[in-house]
């Protein structure tokens, strides 16, 4: 009896989870622009590396994670923490001084799709099907839709903000698939992986600091809190609850994440901070999550009774 309440107490506290981390990620464009108010987009990335490996570390501590002990591990740990993390979170930083969180958030949203590219040409861990390369070219056209190409005039701020974003998401892609090459298939909790990843990402921060992190910051309430969040509970917290939903839910429905980032961070953007939108931005982000739909196979054609009936039959 107690048991048969305690399992569905438990898909509660996993979905609220799974709610907390789109949320969280979806908020983060938001903080990255209230936080450029007090400072500079080098130091947002760096405080944010720090301060999730900080949190992530005492997780590590509580539990009494395991870390990897061969070297060449944390070697692979290091490019994953450059391309996971410092790379793009110094580009969407930076790009948010040009472009709007909104816009930033949609871009974010095409990190599956430049994942899918990356694991099937540069990696050759997966092959794409023809669902799945029609995935690809409809999210490369979803992306295009979004830059506008027909209403650029010249290679201004926006237009290099929007190709820093979507190098960012290209970037996740990189450390995605590198993950699923390297890394994956190791004997490591998801919270050694989460806490090496974003250490390492510290790491690479803490050398960076003269180049990054010095200069002036005016702090504020806003500021500061935004810092916090964005590094405490987006790198920190919300990598935690992902690796909770994953292994509850699975990878597949764990994913649909994504479909919701955009979602949340198109609304605080436009209700929070008065954002507005063009018609090819939400068009544009329609056809890369249609994108996403096809290449991880859920646009399949519903098998039809009689389909049923005839396959089980022969």
């Amino acid at each position: 009896m107690a048991e048969g309440r305690a399992a569905p107490t438990r898909q509660w506290v996993i979905a609220l989870m799974f709610a907390g981390s789109a949320l969280i990620w979806g908020s983060s464009f938001l903080f990255m622009k209230v936080a450029l108010e007090g400072a500079s987009f080098g130091q947002i990335a760096w405080s944010r590396a720090i301060l999730g490996a900080l949190v992530l570390a005492v997780f590590v501590a509580i539990g009494r994670h395991a870390l990897p002990r061969e070297p060449i591990v944390w070697l692979h740990f290091l490019v994953v923490g450059v391309t996971n993390c410092t790379i793009p979170h110094l580009l969407f930083a930076w790009a948010e001084q040009h472009v709007s969180s909104s816009l930033a958030s949609i871009y974010n949203s095409f990190t599956p799709i430049a994942t899918a590219i990356m694991v099937a040409l540069v990696y050759r861990v997966e092959r794409l099907g023809g669902q799945q390369v029609a995935g690809v070219v409809v999210g490369i056209l979803g992306a295009v839709v979004v830059i506008a190409p027909w209403s650029v005039g010249a290679l201004s701020g926006d237009l290099w903000g929007q190709l820093a974003c979507l190098g960012a998401a290209c970037s996740y892609g990189v450390a995605i698939g590198y993950t699923r090459t390297f890394i994956s298939h190791r004997s490591l909790s998801g919270t050694s992986v989460a806490f090496m990843n974003i250490g390492m990402a510290a790491l690479v921060m803490l050398v960076l600091t003269p180049i990054v992190a010095v200069g002036p910051v005016e702090l504020s309430l806003p500021v500061v809190g935004s810092l916090l969040l964005l590094g405490g509970l987006g790198t920190g917290v919300a990598y935690i609850w992902n690796i909770g939903v994953l292994r509850a839910w699975g990878a597949t429905a764990s994913s649909t994440v994504t479909y919701l980032m955009p979602v949340v961070g198109i609304g605080l953007g436009v209700s929070l901070l008065g954002e507005t939108l063009t018609w090819n931005e939400p068009l544009g982000a329609v056809l890369v999550l249609a994108g996403i739909l096809l290449v991880q196979g859920k646009l399949r054609r519903r098998p039809k009774v009689s389909d049923t009936l005839s396959s089980a039959a022969g």
